[in-house]
């Protein structure tokens, strides 16, 4: 026997794909076994779960947010917007500038949570994280990456006057293969992405204290003239780790 879910059940969950519906009703959806696995055993407060089994495909249909209806969908919970806190006194962190895109939000966040970053800063104009195509794309990482919108300006404005350094990429910063990198091993360090056509804004690159370049192989080739963000965020992000990894190797011989 199948479980039917009401009318107007069915048009709250629908309403969540805007961002309006989803302040208004502080939840957001999440569709898939794995993504609603992770739900469940996050901090997050899980509202309800259906199943297809159990509602029958054309309930499902009508309420999933996904061109092809998993077989199984949650209402979550928001956390609480306690803002972005004080700047911590060390740590690798990653700064977002007005990425607008939702798979590269949802890329980023998947970023940081594979390379243990401690938190992402998101200017208030970049995409909202819990957009249902940003929370596709980050395969769960949204239950385990801190996440705050700020005025980034101002953020990275803290983590300088806390004795940290704020790096962003540029197409004139220096080689980062070829510098010395601050890993946030005792001071707090702030990498930062730019928008997608844009990258960074004055605002925020007058608080960039090193600015970084990702040089292309070979240096003078003619290829694309840019990389994605999320893939630009992958190479820096994964740069630093390696930078400590060496200096742990070389501190225990290894």
């Amino acid at each position: 026997m199948k479980t039917s879910i009401s009318n107007n059940e069915i048009k709250r969950i629908k309403s969540l794909s805007q961002k309006k519906f989803r302040d208004g009703y502080g939840l957001f959806v999440v569709e898939g076994e794995k993504l609603v696995e992770e739900a469940v055993k996050s901090g997050f407060g899980v509202e309800a779960v259906y199943r297809r089994d159990d509602i029958g495909e054309d309930t499902m249909s009508r309420i999933s947010q996904l061109n092809s209806p998993s077989p199984v969908l949650a209402v979550v919970r928001k956390p609480a917007e306690d803002g972005p806190g004080g700047i911590p006194d060390k740590g690798l962190y990653l700064g977002l500038d007005s990425v607008r895109d939702p798979g590269n939000l949802g890329t980023l966040i998947r970023i940081a949570d594979w390379f243990g970053i401690n938190a992402i800063f998101a200017s208030r104009d970049t995409v909202d994280v819990f957009n249902p195509k940003v929370v596709q794309a980050t395969m769960g990482a949204i239950f385990r990456v801190g996440f705050h919108y700020c005025d980034l300006a101002r953020t990275a404005e803290g983590f300088l006057s806390h004795g940290g350094k704020v790096y962003g990429t540029f197409l004139d910063g220096k080689n980062i293969y070829c510098r010395d990198l601050a890993a946030g091993e005792d001071s707090p360090v702030l990498v930062i992405m730019g928008n997608e056509s844009e990258g960074i804004s004055a605002g925020v690159a007058a608080k960039v204290s090193d600015r970084l370049y990702i040089p292309p192989y070979p240096p003078d080739g003619t290829g694309s003239e840019s990389l994605n963000v999320a893939v630009a965020a992958a190479v820096t992000v994964a740069e630093f780790r390696r930078r400590i990894n060496v200096q742990s190797g070389m501190a225990t011989g290894h």
